[in-house]
């Protein structure tokens, strides 16, 4: 039927497609760190419950919840996006509400658990994968494009949710994106989304790709991949490959707890809420054009010299952490780590197929991702127990710049293998 609508013959359907999927990305918000972040010294206040508590629950919810991504991946593969699309939204919206009305740390970690999952994961990996089935010489320009909806969430969620608790509570937060989830998205994914083009009668990137020259993209740069494809039982034989798992692991982590903690430790120095929320949306905004910038500048220069700089950039963070304590070292705060956000986000991602090929990316970025998920779960703990034992972050974040100095040191280490070089 959509095939027959007359805008659909002159607009091709996957970019509505796109849209969808970009909001799928956009209402991953909730199970999302820089969402949560804005709930956590909530629970403490009305609960009693110590950070070093709430940050270990959340640690074991992700870590789970990583883990239980392998299976909502097979059910992609037999149900199809739709389907699952229309399922995980319900459920998701389900979630928001449970966690709601959470009384108990068990509770609290079962809500961790189900919005991690349904959330961070799940509305995560359903776009990705319908958005693969729809575009195929424009696969860099979509996803690029729906990275937008990505950064567009890390900037209006904790203004929302700043104000929704601010107004009313932060019960009536979670609420409301229950609501938006059942009466918005869930209809939008149900009635819009179709797993492949084949299904209306169309091709992948339009209506006639044999017509169409997609070689020349202008935001989005021609990634150069490996001349060679790698197993990954090649490439874990090179020391390339395990530095760039630290590199990936690390700033998951330490991004993750900074971010977990962020509201408290603003606080700690002085800064209210609001300002919290600013930086958190500051730091997405600069984010956009950085992550379109990183990309020429990893077309120009070697990919492991951009792993340094995010580190470098990381170090000086973490530097500038210690002593922000008002608007202006707030800012500037935001701005750094939103340079180093958006060298992370092109950076990590594309070294991948640029050192090891596309034939077995699949298995080898899958390595990658297990290692991201295990950062995250772990970052928050530490940060949690250290402002138990020490009423303050200061310890944690000073032992915390020794990981951007692995990071570096990683990153000089990670230079492009030679499969030639790995036979003799």
């Amino acid at each position: 039927m959509l095939s027959k609508l007359k805008i659909f013959n002159r607009i091709y359907y996957g970019w509505f497609i796109l849209i969808i999927g970009g909001f799928g990305i956009f209402f991953s918000g909730p199970g999302q760190t820089y969402s949560n972040s804005q709930f956590i010294d909530q629970y403490i206040n009305d609960f009693g419950w110590s950070r070093s508590e709430v940050s270990a629950v959340y640690s074991v919810a992700t870590l789970i919840a990583g883990f239980s991504m392998i299976l909502v991946g097979r059910f992609i593969d037999r149900f199809g996006q739709r389907s699952m699309m229309v399922i995980i939204g319900i459920l998701f919206a389900m979630a928001c509400f449970f966690n709601s009305i959470v009384s108990t740390i068990w509770m609290l970690a079962f809500g961790f658990f189900l919005i991690r999952l349904l959330g961070q994961g799940s509305m995560s990996l359903i776009p990705n994968t319908l958005i693969a089935q729809w575009f195929v010489k424009t696969r860099g320009k979509a996803f690029s494009l729906m990275t937008l909806f990505s950064f567009a969430s890390a900037m209006v969620f904790p203004i929302i949710n700043t104000w929704l608790i601010s107004s009313w509570n932060w019960q009536v937060a979670w609420q409301f994106w229950g609501v938006v989830l059942l009466l918005f998205f869930v209809p939008l994914a149900f009635f819009g989304v179709k797993d492949r083009p084949e299904q209306i009668g169309l091709e992948p990137d339009g209506f006639n790709i044999k017509n169409k020259d997609h070689s020349s993209i202008p935001l989005i740069p021609k990634i150069k991949e490996a001349e060679e494809d790698w197993t990954l039982k090649e490439a874990m034989k090179t020391k390339a490959f395990w530095a760039i798992l630290i590199c990936v692991g690390l700033p998951a982590m330490v991004n993750t707890g900074i971010l977990f903690h962020i509201t408290s430790i603003f606080k700690s120095n002085g800064l209210s809420l609001e300002v919290a929320a600013m930086v958190l949306s500051l730091m997405a905004m600069v984010g956009i054009p950085m992550s379109l910038a990183s990309g020429f500048i990893i077309d120009k220069i070697k990919t492991n010299y951009v792993l340094i700089a995010i580190f470098v950039v990381e170090f000086m963070v973490l530097c500038l952490l210690l002593i922000t304590n008002n608007f202006g070292l707030a800012i500037l705060f935001g701005i750094l780590w939103g340079i180093a956000g958006g060298l992370e986000r092109i950076g990590v991602t594309v070294i991948w197929p640029n050192y090891f090929g596309r034939k077995y990316i699949g298995s080898i970025n899958a390595v990658g991702v297990t290692v991201g998920i295990i950062g995250s779960a772990l970052g928050p703990l530490p940060f949690g127990v250290g402002f138990d034992m020490f009423d303050s972050y200061d310890p944690v974040i000073v032992l915390a710049l020794i990981f951007p100095i692995i990071g570096i040191i990683s990153g000089i280490i990670a230079r492009k293998p030679q499969k030639r070089i790995l036979k003799n």
